[in-house]
């Protein structure tokens, strides 16, 4: 992997670069759709690579592994055949299930025992096996296995879990380098900085991720329940930290003003379930603002879904069509709204693109924020 920095903006952190894998090349910064189970959640792999048109998508590797199976997807080729998706793609550790399952699961120092969502069986995920089952899975970038530490907590639980971060880092370091990849094509593995909400941690850690001079570095462990500013906060220390000529990954970010402020300080590379689970449930993303389409206020309004026409489901479907689709529950309005969320997502990274490398992009996003956090 290869990444080039093309531009950067005057007045902020932020950077426009190119990320070059076997699999393609990745315009930054941008955001990765969510593919947690082999598939965008309601988006035809042909509606995704004509209409929404991403440069990479994420896969997650706890599900993955528990359905279909390391097995079934060495068997495919591995997931890009699987699934038919042949561009860029980036698979999780697991990490963030060792939060999410906190009820399910015991961490110790050789790695987490689970309980399976499924059928209640038994698993251990280790950071030897978390980079085993990635090999398998065949994604472009792969994660390194962390605890991605809930919010609030205390801390010396935050201590106490960074610096076992860190030693599951060397492991998946030790075993990276020393094992073969499944495919015939090269895997990275992105190291993530940990340590909640506490300054001197997060800098401890970056500059632990930094010494690793891996090619890209990943920012974990927000977007968990913190304020917004925590989370910013916490970025601008660890992104003064992170090498400047190499690729900054925030995982699990966020809603549109999210990416923009973080883009202003200095982040290459995101993802988050928020474009496709929420528009399943009829919140749509625009330049104005966000809009619950179920209400009632839409139901003669036959104007598009962005009023700029950033998503191009604009041109084809009206509010109140979208509306109606919602009231009779007919999954063709999930899909639209999730087709839509998703275009206005690239739409909005791309022009934070274009904005940085003609130098005006911190005029652009102090404009455009304010109407992104409103509620229509």
């Amino acid at each position: 992997m290869t990444f080039d920095l093309l531009g950067t903006d005057p007045h902020s952190e932020a950077r426009a670069g190119e990320l070059t894998t076997d699999h393609g090349t990745i315009a930054t910064p941008i955001f990765m759709p969510v593919g947690t189970a082999g598939t965008v959640k309601g988006v035809h792999q042909r509606e995704l690579k004509e209409d929404v048109q991403p440069d990479i998508i994420l896969g997650n590797t706890y599900h993955l592994y528990l359905r279909p199976g390391t097995e079934i997807l060495k068997a495919a080729g591995g997931l890009h055949q699987f699934m038919n998706w042949h561009g860029p793609i980036l698979t999780d550790s697991g990490g963030y299930q060792v939060y999410s399952l906190s009820a399910n699961r015991k961490i110790k120092e050789e790695g987490v025992k689970f309980k399976s969502h499924i059928d209640g069986s038994y698993h251990v995920f280790t950071p030897e096996n978390a980079i085993a089952i990635q090999r398998d899975i065949g994604a472009d970038i792969i994660m390194a296995f962390d605890e991605c530490t809930p919010y609030p907590c205390s801390y010396d639980y935050a201590k106490n879990s960074m610096h076992r971060t860190h030693r599951w880092l060397d492991r998946c370091f030790d075993f990276h380098n020393s094992t073969p990849f499944s495919y015939n094509y090269e895997q990275t593995l992105f190291p993530i900085v940990q340590g909640s909400v506490y300054d001197d941690l997060r800098q401890q850690s970056a500059t632990y991720v930094a010494q690793k001079n891996a090619p890209a570095n990943a920012i974990g462990g927000l977007s968990v329940g913190e304020p917004a500013e925590e989370m910013y906060a916490m970025t601008d220390v660890v992104c003064r930290i992170l090498p400047k000529d190499k690729p900054r990954y925030l995982m699990g970010v966020g809603t549109p003003a999210n990416l923009l402020e973080n883009i202003a300080l200095g982040v290459d590379m995101f993802d988050c379930v928020l474009p496709t689970r929420n528009g399943r449930n009829g919140m749509l993303f625009t330049s104005e603002g966000t809009i619950n389409i179920k209400n009632k206020k839409w139901e003669k309004d036959f104007s598009p879904l962005d009023p700029h026409g950033h998503s191009f489901v604009d041109s084809q479907y009206t509010k109140a069509y979208a509306r109606h689709l919602f009231t009779v529950n007919e999954m063709l309005g999930k899909q639209i709204a999730t087709l839509h969320n998703l275009s206005f997502y690239l739409w909005l990274v791309r022009a934070a693109r274009k904005h940085i490398l003609a130098g005006d992009f911190t005029a652009w996003k102090n404009q455009l924020v304010p109407k992104l956090a409103q509620r229509i």
